[in-house]
């Protein structure tokens, strides 16, 4: 903790302060969660052990499904015991922690489902270079940069943060840590540091969106020259990519592209994005995609036979 700051911990008002409702809130998501947990395990587990799921888009959805898994554990426990909890105490460091986690995974998602969008791309507009571009050490090497880009991204929201003095009140009207609540909190002018905020994480957001959606448009204007069976097949694959990229960037872009002003809307927008989308993403991926839920009959079926 910086030494300017006097507040040692924090107390989380939650989504809301009706008993009834914190036990509705208690079930709601703890199926939320355990759905996005067990989801998001069985994709990692059929692309690990799948022999038909080698190909360059299923990488990088198991390691999409990695981060969802873990941006929604970062989250989704904490919400789900403070439900129960009378004060929802959470520490300094432990606030910074969540903050750190939040755009650490939410940075890595992006990154993701930007390879994502360039596979399909290449894997139909430049079909016969397609196996000399996406090398098996080409997509490694493009994971390594999104880990070491979403580190230094969340590392420079808390450098910011933690230069804040916060003198008290500890009020956060939230039910997790980030940038915006925070910035309530800290008693000196938070002009310049929000400023920075919308110029980083908001540029971020804002400008991979607008990359996505024009190489999407790029490629289902590329389509017209395909077979039926080849654009239904690629139409299948790019409309539900393009599903999970509205569901992820629309609600980041509300939060972290305004000034520091809170709406009565913004817990439900964050609820959305942290733990909507990772448990929206294993269903997207799965019942719209037959190679993903052929593989997972077949592990079955093996393990069926195994026992």
């Amino acid at each position: 903790m910086p030494n300017n700051s006097s507040v040692t911990i924090f107390i989380l008002l939650g989504l809301t302060q009706d008993p009834q409702k914190q036990n509705l809130v208690f079930f709601i998501f703890l199926t939320f969660y355990g759905s996005t947990v067990v989801g998001n395990t069985l994709i990692m587990v059929t692309i690990k052990f799948s022999r038909t799921l080698g190909s360059p888009m299923y990488f990088f959805l198991f390691y999409l499904s990695l981060v969802d898994f873990c941006f929604s554990t970062s989250i989704a426990p904490r919400l789900i015991v403070d439900s129960l909890s009378t004060k929802k105490i959470i520490s300094y460091n432990e606030c910074m922690t969540q903050v750190f986690a939040l755009h650490l995974f939410g940075c890595m998602e992006i990154f993701i489902l930007i390879f994502m969008a360039a596979d399909r791309y290449i894997a139909i507009c430049k079909p016969l270079r397609y196996s000399a571009i996406m090398r098996r050490q080409v997509c490694v090497i493009l994971t390594v940069f999104a880990w070491t880009g979403s580190f230094i991204h969340a590392s420079s929201q808390i450098v910011l943060l933690v230069k804040l003095p916060f003198c008290g009140p500890n009020l956060i009207d939230h039910y997790c840590c980030d940038v915006q609540p925070l910035l309530k909190l800290a008693c000196t002018d938070t002009y310049m540091v929000n400023l920075m905020i919308v110029s980083n994480s908001g540029a971020l957001c804002s400008c991979s969106f607008l990359i996505l959606m024009i190489s999407y448009f790029v490629i289902l204007h590329s389509l017209r020259n395909h077979s039926a069976e080849g654009r239904k097949k690629a139409l299948s694959t790019c409309s539900s990519h393009i599903l999970v990229v509205i569901i992820s960037f629309v609600p980041c872009i509300f939060m972290y592209t305004r000034p520091p002003t809170t709406y009565s809307v913004d817990k439900m927008v964050t609820v959305f994005y942290t733990i909507g989308t990772p448990f929206l993403n294993p269903l997207i991926y799965t019942l719209r995609n037959a190679e993903v839920k052929n593989a997972m009959r077949k592990l079955w079926n093996v393990k069926t036979m195994t026992n």
